[in-house]
């Protein structure tokens, strides 16, 4: 009986350590979680104010359409934006729905404004362009237009890259005699890699990556989407944060 009475204690003792380790276990794996989190809300803190230094960039300004709800121009002006490009025309027949709205507020508020076409493969040019036309208004006093191309899961069209830059030259013919000055392009990372844009139409560039200066157009980027999870008070959601590039910047 003694023996067995030793045995018992021992189990007990094992079931005891194994319990306690299980637990100091637990708690390990808690508080790494907790530092997880810590550590991600703090990223995204930082995110959401990041812009670059105005010391080196001293023109910024903000990507707006209908997502950031009815915009308080005059919060954006006071968070720092020199100016504004409003998503304004999409295809054949998008129309963002704030686009109009914006424009007006913007200027009123004292913040430049430009509007961007969302371009798409699916669709003609020259019908792409008299969607701009009627809906962008010509103003002397407006920042060029910007043809935004991107991929878009609504069309799976992949044209070559001959016949796209063939349609996207007449495009561009058509809304600069509208607008009376050339415009930008403004590439995705993923769709110049395919189409080599910046290499085969001759416009001044607008390039986006996170936090880091884009180096994947053909030559250097005049304007950069440096952050696109910017938050401000004015607008809703997260807006892009944009910065022109200083004369004479050799880079």
């Amino acid at each position: 009986m003694a023996t067995g009475a030793i045995n018992n204690k021992r189990r007990a003792k094992r079931g005891d350590g194994w319990r306690a380790a299980a637990v100091r276990l637990l708690r390990r794996i808690g508080a790494a979680i907790v530092l997880l989190l810590l550590a991600t809300g703090l990223a995204l803190w930082w995110a959401a104010r990041w812009t670059p230094d105005r010391a080196i960039y001293p023109t910024q300004g903000v990507t707006i359409d209908a997502g950031n709800g009815d915009v308080q121009w005059g919060s954006i002006k006071a968070a720092g934006a020199d100016f504004a490009y409003v998503m304004g025309t999409d295809g054949t027949r998008g129309i963002d729905a704030q686009f109009a709205r914006n424009m007006v507020a913007a200027r009123e508020a004292g913040v430049q404004t430009g509007a961007i076409h969302r371009y798409s493969l699916c669709q003609l040019a020259t019908d792409q362009a008299a969607n701009f036309i009627r809906h962008v208004p010509r103003r002397a006093d407006a920042l060029p237009a910007v043809v935004w191309l991107d991929y878009d899961d609504r069309c799976p069209d992949r044209p070559t890259r001959a016949l796209l830059l063939s349609e996207l030259a007449t495009f561009l013919a058509q809304i600069e005699a509208h607008m009376g000055k050339p415009s930008l392009i403004a590439p995705g990372p993923g769709f110049e890699s395919d189409y080599k844009v910046t290499q085969g139409i001759a416009r001044t560039i607008w390039l986006r990556r996170d936090f880091f200066e884009p180096d994947y157009g053909a030559h250097p980027w005049a304007m950069w989407q440096a952050n696109d999870y910017v938050r401000l008070s004015g607008a809703d959601g997260t807006v892009g944060w944009n910065v022109v590039r200083p004369e004479g910047d050799p880079r």
